[in-house]
């Protein structure tokens, strides 16, 4: 399989998945997105050569990302549909998304790694506005505010770097 063959599988898997999540939580269905996940996540794992590395980036994705999404909602920057999980916390459906971000670190965004200033740039446009996509596609109460914006960008702008640089310490390194 090629390199590139392998990105554009990345990327739609990435995108099948996030939709999954996302419009399964805006339809009432939110244990769509944590199913949809597992199926992309085995077959990532699977091109991987290093799968232990690339299974603890995926699951430091998912704790940091819980950790990141629960403050946010605790402040009050937006308020996801919830699942499972009491408010603040983030619902699974929210966790599988971090954990689909960085299933493309190694893969489809593997041209981030090193490039901390551009992650951060990348990050502080690309977070805000999944999170407003999501919103308007119903996945939460309320579109986030102008003020809620703002941090989903500086937060995101300091997340994705900081994720670049974890897949950078796993590589999962994929197949030749």
């Amino acid at each position: 399989m090629s390199d590139l063959t392998r990105k554009v599988i990345n990327v739609a898997l990435f995108q099948a998945a996030w939709f999954a999540a996302v419009l399964g939580a805006a339809r009432g269905l939110l244990w769509l997105g944590p199913l949809a996940m597992i199926p992309t996540l085995a077959l990532h794992l699977a091109l991987q050569e290093n799968r232990r590395a690339e299974a603890k980036l995926l699951l430091s994705a998912g704790l940091l990302g819980f950790l990141f999404d629960t403050t946010l909602v605790a402040a009050g920057i937006f308020t996801p549909l919830q699942h499972l999980f009491p408010h603040p916390f983030s619902p699974p459906w929210m966790i599988c998304l971090w954990l689909n971000f960085a299933a493309t670190l190694n893969v489809s965004m593997v041209w981030l790694r090193g490039r901390y200033l551009l992650a951060a740039l990348f990050g502080a446009v690309g977070g805000p506005l999944a999170y407003y996509s999501g919103a308007r596609l119903g996945a939460t109460e309320a579109l986030p505010t102008t003020v809620g914006m703002l941090l989903l960008a500086i937060g995101w702008g300091i997340m994705t770097p900081l994720l670049v640089w974890l897949a950078r310490v796993f590589p999962g390194k994929v197949f030749p």
